[in-house]
């Protein structure tokens, strides 16, 4: 089943029948342990495609109360991860009951008759048990605490003596051994999923505290990638927890964002199919409170952009553009202007990418306005034919793929009046960036390129280029 990974949408029609048979062996008490196990290997498969929080919403009776106990007991019997992992998942549905967990204490006296520990108590037990551990367990139990944690009667509470704990076993590991590589891990997951689904109002007293025993990990000088990687991720939700969840009234809007609408109209549209606010003088007058934090939040992302991994790069060039989305106008121009200082040829290719992937994301969100575009114009240019001799080889494919997605988003997300004055620049240089260099991609930069962003120039923004044959040539290398 992993080739319907990139498609999930092709088992749709076959979920519900492999989903019931699956489950009713899972709540049959005559299962065996081995047929119990492997029901939920099954299952486990179904979510790798399906991912975990769409599968659980879609199983049936996932949200029943009654297996709890059992529950609690199969945890810590399994010793096969996948079995654990769903566990944990169903742990993370039955979570979000909505009555107060007190009512499933029942006897406080346990058949040994020492006192029994509370239901609250022995969910947090279960999720803090599986934090620390190596395998995929870890993920679901992190999935659990964002769940878990966030309840009002919880929250009240134990969301405090939680956020103490997980800092404290931040502050206490080290990346440098594997033992605290896999602790730091799971603490780093917890944290970013409930700073996450968290509310704003519920997570703002701790974050500043948070963001300092972050600061103080020093995970940048991390050889871990996946730590520097949920190190980005947490960061930038404590950015967005710091400042309030509120669209910019500035940013730029295209109206009209319909191809064959674009294509009826031939050329005529009109003023009220376009809403630009950026041109307009009409900004919010709502005086805005922005915390000193957020420069050390920005500052760190900015920095993420040059990182050597490319999964940490496209998680700072994500949370740099949902954070400019919620500031104001001036400061999120001084956004633009320092991530253009990542394109000098002082960075190293690393920073070019990363710049490239944070402009893309700007101008795909609207929050790169059209008096940045001709700036902006000359460094993708120069990004579409960036090549580095490194020793008997060059680097920059990646540069010139990243900057292939830039033109892609920017003809998506503005007028044709904007882009018209750079056009002939803008389509030139990346035929031949696609067309020759076989390290881009190959026909898949060709493809996402040249197919959409024609479809929009050429099409969407009512512009003639001529025509123009494509054919496929040998093994994926393709001219135009």
């Amino acid at each position: 089943m992993d080739k319907y990974q990139e498609q999930p949408h092709l088992l749709d029609r076959h979920l519900e029948w492999m989903m019931n048979l699956l489950l009713d062996i899972v709540r049959d008490s005559a299962s065996s342990s081995e047929l119990f196990h492997l029901a939920f290997k099954f299952l486990y498969i179904i979510t790798k495609f399906l991912g975990g929080g769409s599968f659980v919403l879609q199983a049936p009776c996932w949200n029943t109360v009654q297996k709890m106990e059992c529950i609690f007991c199969l945890t810590l019997l399994f010793q096969t991860w996948e079995t654990r992992y769903m566990l944990l998942l169903w742990l993370s549905m039955i979570c979000l009951i909505p009555f107060d967990l007190a009512r499933f204490d029942g006897n406080t006296v346990s058949e040994e008759g020492h006192a029994r520990m509370p239901t609250m108590d022995r969910i947090l037990k279960v999720a803090k048990c599986y934090l620390v551990v190596s395998d995929k367990a870890r993920d679901a139990a992190a999935v659990l605490v964002s769940k878990f944690i966030v309840r009002p009667d919880v929250r009240q509470k134990r969301m405090a003596d939680f956020l103490d704990w997980t800092l404290s076993m931040l502050s206490k590991s080290s990346f440098q051994t594997m033992e605290g590589t896999v602790v730091m891990n799971g603490m780093l997951q917890a944290l970013a999923q409930l700073f996450k689904h968290g509310k704003r109002e519920d997570c703002l007293p701790y974050a500043a505290t948070v963001l300092e025993c972050l600061d103080n990990c020093k995970l940048s000088e991390s050889n871990q990638m996946v730590l520097r990687k949920l190190g980005m991720k947490l960061v930038q939700r404590l950015g967005l927890t710091f400042v309030k969840p509120k669209v910019a009234k500035w940013r730029y809007q295209r109206g009209c964002r319909s191809l064959a609408a674009n294509l009826q109209a031939k050329g005529s549209v009109t003023q009220n199919q376009m809403i630009n606010v950026a041109a307009t003088e009409a900004e919010d007058d709502e005086a805005y409170d922005i915390p000193g934090e957020i420069e050390n939040v920005v500052e760190q992302l900015l920095v993420g952009l040059k990182d050597k991994d490319t999964i940490v790069r496209w998680s700072a060039a994500k949370g740099i553009g949902r954070i400019t989305g919620r500031l104001p106008k001036e400061l999120a121009d001084d956004v633009v202007g320092s991530l253009l200082d990542c394109f000098s040829f002082q960075e190293t290719d690393n920073a070019w990418h990363g710049g490239c992937l944070a402009l893309a994301e700007l101008g795909r969100r609207g929050l790169l306005l059209p008096s940045r575009i001709s700036d902006v114009v000359p460094v993708i240019l120069k990004a579409l034919t960036y090549d580095e001799k490194r020793g008997s080889c060059s680097v920059g494919s990646n540069v010139r793929d990243a900057a292939c997605y830039v033109c892609w988003a920017f003809a998506r997300a503005y007028d044709p009046s904007e882009l018209i004055p750079f056009i002939n620049q803008i389509s030139s240089i990346p035929f031949s960036a696609c067309s020759f260099c076989f390290k881009t991609n190959r026909s898949q930069t060709f493809r996402r390129y040249l197919s959409q962003h024609l479809s929009y120039c050429n099409g969407g923004l009512e512009l003639d280029a001529g025509p123009m044959e494509v054919n496929p040539q040998h093994e994926g290398y393709f001219c135009s």
